[in-house]
């Protein structure tokens, strides 16, 4: 997303940093440098960023949240979420698709600190076997039809998920089905499979109007062997239990900074645009609307950066995965959201027709940053549950 002109023109916008915070944007730009200029290809064709993996490979940053002492890089989650920034800068698509790996690095560094048995072991995988997380969390995670049939201590699941981001560059995928009959009073299970056991395939679906490069196939499962050992959490079908709640606390801040970046990245080009580059100074940088244009995308990146930011500094270090936390961090992610959209919109509208080009960048941050939109809870289900938490319900219930 970075281009020469807005390097030359020196008009990135900055991000407020705490010491230690930045630490590993560097690393996230170096990935990016690979990502960029793959990304126009991968938007065309759909198809996986693997290079950018490759260099995610090289550079340590699929290890990047896991704890140190376990072989990891010990990135804390406001680091996380910097660098997840700074990629989304770049590519928007390989952003998001290692954001569900990162943030189920995220949830288990803090199952782990909790005394979740097994959390440790995997992140150990994710340090020294280079293991790479999928989810199907977006799908069906509060009702899934996915069916476990119970097998001796174990089950025997068939089903099939749909945006599995990373699909073809994932190990395992973590996910969910229900222990017969879907429907009220029916059980869900909360699983890992690897993406090489018998019976699981990736079906190529993922033809879509943004994030392209995520791959984000369908799973099919067909009689895939779950042991019970796998087996990592269980609740009734609809709750929105402890397992969603932890997922869904790591999972909004990761996913907000990506939004973030890629509307800072629009932001970037239609200032430099604006200010002419190295051509010298634009005709419409002495034109008051544009002067508004830029101050009101300013404003708009600084208030959803401050809320990313603002809510993990009021969730703290020892933060509970609980309704609470969960409304924190979900209005964070809806104000980056809907933040993303409209800063990528003026970007649009500042640059003018050129950013209808499909070479233009704009156009490809204009189809990513809708997918935003969709991640759950949605903004408007963010309200709702707010909402609801405010007025004393307790928050577990569809």
């Amino acid at each position: 997303m970075t281009t020469d002109l807005v390097n030359k023109a020196g008009t990135r916008h900055p991000v407020p940093t705490r010491a230690g915070d930045e630490r590993f944007v560097p690393m996230a730009a170096r990935i990016g440098a690979v990502a960029a200029e793959h990304a126009a290809e991968h938007d065309r064709d759909a198809t996986f960023v693997r290079p950018a993996y490759e260099a995610m490979r090289t550079e340590g940053y699929l290890r990047l949240a896991v704890p140190a002492e376990l072989g990891g890089l010990g990135a804390t989650v406001r680091q996380v979420c910097h660098a997840q920034a700074e990629l989304a800068r770049h590519d928007g698509a390989t952003a998001l698709a290692i954001a569900m790996h990162q943030f189920n690095t995220l949830t288990l560094a803090y199952l782990r600190r909790h005394g979740a048995p097994g959390a440790e072991d995997t992140l150990r995988r994710v340090a020294g076997a280079g293991l790479v997380i999928a989810t199907s969390g977006g799908s069906d995670w509060l009702w899934p039809e996915t069916v476990a049939v119970p097998d001796g201590d174990g089950f025997r699941v068939s089903g099939r998920k749909v945006f599995c981001s990373q699909a073809p560059g994932a190990s395992v995928v973590t996910t969910c089905a229900v222990v017969g009959e879907p429907g009220e009073g029916a059980e869900v299970i909360h699983f890992t499979v690897p993406l090489a056991a018998e019976g699981v395939r990736i079906e190529e679906t993922w033809d879509t109007l943004g994030m392209r490069g995520t791959a984000s196939h369908d799973l099919v499962l067909e009689n895939v062997l779950v042991s019970g050992d796998s087996v990592e959490a269980r609740r009734p079908w609809g709750e929105f239990g402890a397992p969603l709640m932890t997922a869904g606390a790591h999972f909004a801040p990761v996913v907000s900074a990506v939004y973030f970046g890629i509307a800072a990245a629009a932001r970037d080009v239609a200032v430099a645009q604006a200010a002419g580059g190295s051509r010298g100074p634009s005709a419409m940088a002495g034109l008051s609307r544009v002067h508004r244009q830029i101050g009101l995308m300013d404003a708009r990146l600084r208030v959803a950066w401050w809320a990313l930011m603002g809510s993990l500094d009021e969730l703290g270090d020892e933060y509970a995965c609980d309704p609470p936390a969960v409304v924190t961090m979900m209005l964070a992610k809806r104000e980056a959201v809907e933040a993303a959209v409209e800063v990528v919109n003026l970007a649009m509208d500042l640059a003018g027709g050129r950013s209808y080009f499909r070479r233009f960048p704009l156009e490809r941050a204009y189809r990513d940053v809708r997918a935003g939109a969709f991640h759950p809870f949605t903004p408007e289900a963010t309200l709702s549950y707010a909402g609801r938490v405010t007025l004393g319900d307790p928050g577990v219930s569809e």
